[in-house]
């Protein structure tokens, strides 16, 4: 991975933990690339809509959603992956 792919991801990264922190009332500290979605955040179906919807806006990016799997959701690294490939 390229210099500029490593700032990309850090920085799509960090705007799913800031994302996820707001929604949920946490400190974007508290989330990191291993974070489980469902298993450590609790998120479930609506949760995960709505923060799809925030990542839209935050990011400038449309998500495709006949192209979204549940492997995309299993951790903060999984989803980063995935908009990163939106891109």
């Amino acid at each position: 991975m390229s210099e500029t792919q490593e700032i990309e991801r850090s920085a799509i990264t960090g705007a799913i933990a800031g994302a996820l922190a707001a929604m949920l009332g946490r400190e974007s500290s508290e989330i990191h690339e291993p974070t489980r979605l469902f298993d450590d955040l609790g998120l479930d179906s609506t949760s995960v809509l709505e923060l799809l919807m925030r990542l839209e806006d935050d990011l400038r990016v449309e998500f495709d959603t006949d192209t979204l799997e549940q492997r995309h959701f299993e951790t903060v690294g999984s989803l980063a992956d995935y908009v990163i490939e939106q891109g």
